[in-house]
């Protein structure tokens, strides 16, 4: 049975989109109680609106830090309806019963994101509207809560359709947000508070403002250049996360947090010039990193090219002394391997939470013609986990440890092919005895195919598709190793 709202409090922060609700309930007879700029806002409507001071006798005081929390008013929101004793209590102290809570929270993330400036990021921290949506939401037998501008638009649809009635079943719904508006909230403030907080120049692009919430010197000293942009940061997490995975003496090389340059080898200038080689055009202006000291040796290597980061865990005198020549170079000294067990992604009017990807197979099994040789099987494992860290769809093509072509980003696995064998063209690389990684199933065999023409031996892949076997088979007629690994890895 819909239950009729006889009185709404309402007090917001944001305005835009109230109109149509405090309109339709003035049509169907509520009466409406507010405070402040809201209730400013439904009279310059016409409308007539009872102020809150009217039922507490108590005036907006300490700024407007308190309006509403008063025992009338939450008394009026957590009466049950049913219980005779709260009836009692109604009546001695003359309270009025709300049926409707419209309230918004004050914009504290979006404060936070604008101004490194404590006060007013302390001053946008909701004490009365959180306490009026909990209750409410509490006691979403009797009341509804509206507790985001977001749901204005189906609000003003459902009491248009009802005459300002609302049934248990849409107010419980209406509860459920409200209570996960809060937790958002505090969440917000609580990250606030526990991590520090570092205004960036500017976003992904100028338009756009930024902030970093984290700790950064507890990952890394700064030992040169201008302060991290946006941009910067999000490639210094890749490459971290890249350089984690190796034990073998490792540089990489990378752009819009996909690598274009990596390779292991014996020295840290070798393994430069390596990671150099597999795409000199894209290095320009890349984040570069290292689990290997620079010394001077790699240094007077590395200096020849602009870039706008390098990563490494430790550096010579001689060498810092170098590339400190340039003063917006940024040269970031590792203190320790990041670690990631969670990854939080915005999307829509949520969050999504997964588990960080963090194995590189499930299964090694040769499945090809023949078993990988122990060369090709050290190339595999080093693509494999190189094509982990790349866009899907995406393709590594490997040679003796050092990543030779690379197609990513791409929308069919074939095109990921064709765009790694054409980098591979571009600097001259020999494809023959050349391994390749894949990081989804291969839905038909034209990459192995393709892969067998060049010169190609050796091929690794999660498996899965349900054409499987035509890839196998292919791989068993011409001589192929391919290892099934059970562990996609999909990056978007």
């Amino acid at each position: 049975m819909n239950r009729k709202i006889q009185a709404a409090l309402i007090s917001v922060f944001y305005k835009e989109g109230l109109e149509p609700i405090v309109r339709q309930l003035h049509q169907d007879g509520v009466v409406i109680y507010s405070t402040g700029g809201t209730q400013i806002f439904i009279e310059e409507l016409g409308l007539p609106c009872k102020s809150v001071e009217s039922v507490t006798d108590y005036p907006s005081i300490l700024g407007g830090r308190v309006k509403t929390l008063h025992p009338k008013v939450f008394g009026g929101i957590l009466a049950r309806r049913n219980f005779d004793e709260d009836k009692k209590h109604v009546a001695a102290f003359e309270i009025p019963l709300f049926d409707l809570v419209i309230v918004d929270l004050y914009p504290f993330e979006e404060t936070v994101a604008s101004t490194n400036e404590e006060t007013r990021i302390i001053e946008k921290i909701d004490i009365g509207g959180v306490s009026l949506i909990r209750a409410a939401a509490k006691n979403h037998q009797d009341v509804c809560i509206v507790a985001s501008r977001k749901q204005y638009p189906a609000f003003v649809q459902l009491l248009t359709k009802n005459a300002s009635a609302t049934s248990l079943e849409e107010r419980r719904a209406l509860a459920a947000e409200a209570f996960a508006e809060c937790a958002h909230y505090d969440v917000a403030i609580s990250n606030y508070f526990n991590q520090s907080k570092q205004i960036l120049r500017y976003g992904e692009n100028p338009h756009q403002s930024a902030s970093f919430n984290g700790n950064l010197d507890d990952l890394f000293e700064k030992l040169n250049g201008k302060e991290l942009s946006y941009n910067n940061i999000v490639d210094i997490d890749a490459a971290c996360h890249l350089l984690a995975e190796f034990n073998e003496t490792i540089f990489a090389i990378i752009k819009h947090t996909n690598v274009c340059g990596v390779a292991a080898r014996d020295t840290v200038d070798a393994s430069w010039e390596a990671a150099l080689a597999g795409d000199p055009e894209s290095a320009f202006g890349g984040v570069l990193v290292t689990n290997a000291t620079i010394n001077l040796a790699t240094a007077q290597k590395i200096n020849e090219i602009f870039f706008e980061v390098l990563i490494a865990p430790a550096f010579d005198n001689e060498a810092l002394e170098l590339l400190k020549s340039k003063k917006n170079r940024i040269l970031l000294l590792q203190k320790k391997n990041i670690e990631s067990t969670v990854q939080v992604k915005n999307v829509l009017n949520g969050t999504l939470q997964q588990d960080a990807d963090n194995i590189n197979f499930a299964e090694w099994h040769d499945v090809g013609a023949r078993e990988a040789t122990a060369l090709e099987q050290a190339d595999l494992r080093f693509a494999n986990v190189v094509c982990k860290h790349l866009k899907s769809n995406a393709i590594v093509i490997a040679k003796n440890m050092q990543l030779i072509g690379k197609g990513c980003g791409q929308t069919s696995r074939i095109d990921a092919l064709r765009q790694a064998l054409e980098k591979a063209r571009q600097f001259e690389f020999s494809l023959e005895g050349a391994v390749l990684a894949s990081d989804a199933f291969f839905p038909f065999d034209d990459c192995v195919k393709m892969a067998k023409e060049v010169g190609i031996t050796a091929v690794v892949q999660p498996g899965g598709s349900m054409r499987d076997n035509d890839s196998i088979e292919f791989c068993k007629a011409n001589g192929m190793a391919m290892v099934m690994t059970k562990a996609r890895h999909f990056k978007h």
